[in-house]
């Protein structure tokens, strides 16, 4: 009597068009990264031949030590490292005290005022960078941190996100810490908050990669390098990548380093996140 085992199970069978494929779709998008990080260490030649080089035959650090020659890439390394935790604790803040506010508390027009926040979503970037600059202008702070993080400690989103999240909260718990005399700001603190790392920290690592990647904000309201942000600086490798195409990969090499970093440690939380309060 044969048994179908292992590797030769029919749904084993059936499956393997749908790896192949996802295996593919793997590679497509891993390869753009693998080459900027292998031609960060090539040489001019080996950039410049043809057909190209996939493997670094004489691995060199030269492209780095040029990047740090071509722009103050620590100062601008620790503004976008900087910039991007401001933005994320305000975020976090003020996202956790609205959603807490439209869940647990009781006041006139509250699905209304959510409906607007809903709207701030909805709205274009584009469309509030005039108004933003001109009251970042008008107070005086170009150039400076508070420009490049003032306009993000609000989100919609995280308080929306957030608030899916405090809705699948079980109310018995909430009702149980309000008899027994606990304070707004306690329970959301040392109760409500431990309870949502899941949400916060998804949150958190949204708010960091989309103010970490921003480049039209930083350059608007930035006027020396020593107050630009890593992205400005990549962008300045560009007039060099035609004779010297190594610098330019050894930048966006650096740059995508935190990146990496969020999502290799903190995947799960993503997903587990973003799903929260999806399903009851």
């Amino acid at each position: 009597m044969s048994t179908q085992t292992g590797l030769f199970r029919p749904s084993t069978l059936r499956s393997l068009p749908a790896y192949a494929g996802l295996t593919v779709l793997t590679a497509v998008i891993v390869f753009p990264l693998y080459y900027a990080v292998a031609g960060s260490v090539m040489t001019d030649r080996e950039l410049t031949s043809f057909p190209p080089a996939l493997f670094p035959s004489e691995f060199t650090l030269r492209n780095y030590a040029d990047v740090l020659d071509a722009i103050p890439l620590i100062r601008q390394y620790f503004n976008s490292i900087f910039v991007a935790l401001v933005v994320v604790g305000g975020a976090v803040l003020t996202s956790l005290l609205a959603a807490y506010a439209f869940v647990f508390l009781r006041f006139p027009l509250k699905n209304t005022l959510f409906a607007l926040f809903l709207v701030t979503i909805m709205v274009p970037g584009e469309s509030l960078i005039i108004p933003n600059y001109l009251t970042i202008s008008n107070l005086g702070l170009l150039d400076t941190f508070p420009a490049l993080t003032l306009p993000f400690l609000a989100m919609g989103f995280g308080t929306f996100l957030l608030r899916q999240f405090f809705a699948s909260f079980p109310k018995e718990i909430y009702e149980a810490a309000r008899m027994d005399g606990c304070s707004h700001m306690r329970f959301m603190f040392s109760i409500l908050t431990p309870l949502s790392r899941p949400a916060l920290a998804a949150l958190a690592i949204y708010a960091f990669i989309t103010t970490y990647n921003k480049y039209f904000w930083p350059l608007l309201v930035t006027r020396t390098p020593e107050m630009q942000t890593l992205q400005i600086g990549l962008s300045q490798l560009r007039s060099l990548e035609a004779r010297d195409p190594g610098l330019i990969l050894a930048g966006v090499t650096l740059a995508i380093i935190p990146m990496l970093i969020l999502i290799y440690f903190f995947q799960r939380n993503i997903i587990r996140g973003l799903t929260s309060g999806s399903v009851k």
